[in-house]
């Protein structure tokens, strides 16, 4: 299989086993998919090199480390702020998780984790000091579902 050939069911199969358990061994997934390691390590390395795997992770229970509150805010920003502005404005904060800009209302939607509501207080007080942030919008968290870890 070369480089220029789409992901086949092998591939998503190996992914599916990877997604589950990124330390899942190369014996496993081979036993697991009906083959040899070899060629399973050379999928492995040819799904890196193609980047649809582009990093492993551990998952962590925040909760266990003090981080017991997620929740989202949404973010409006004045005008016409650029999209590497309302990203600026919000990853030097450390309890920002992620950013994701949208289009239309809000102008982004920021996940934050933090260990108290007197923290999400301060958090957001500090979002919204960072530049020309002029509306937020925060909704608590209570319950998460995942397809995949």
């Amino acid at each position: 299989m070369n480089d220029s050939e789409g992901v086949d069911g092998i591939d998503r199969a190996i992914l599916e086993l990877l997604i589950q358990d990124g330390r899942r061994t190369v014996t496993d997934i081979a036993q697991r998919v009906n083959m040899s390691p070899s060629p399973v390590k050379r999928r492995i390395d040819r799904l890196e090199r193609l980047g649809v795997i582009v990093g492993y992770t551990t998952v962590v229970d925040h909760s266990r480390l003090g981080a017991t509150f997620e929740a989202f805010t949404e973010l409006r920003f004045a005008g016409d702020t650029d999209v590497e502005s309302i990203t600026a404005a919000v990853t030097a904060v450390p309890e920002v998780v992620e950013v994701f800009t949208t289009a239309g209302d809000p102008d982004a939607l920021v996940r934050v984790r933090v260990g108290s509501v007197q923290h999400l207080r301060q958090v957001i007080d500090q979002i919204r000091r960072g530049g020309s942030v002029i509306g937020t919008k925060t909704l608590m968290v209570l319950g998460t579902w995942r397809r995949s870890p």
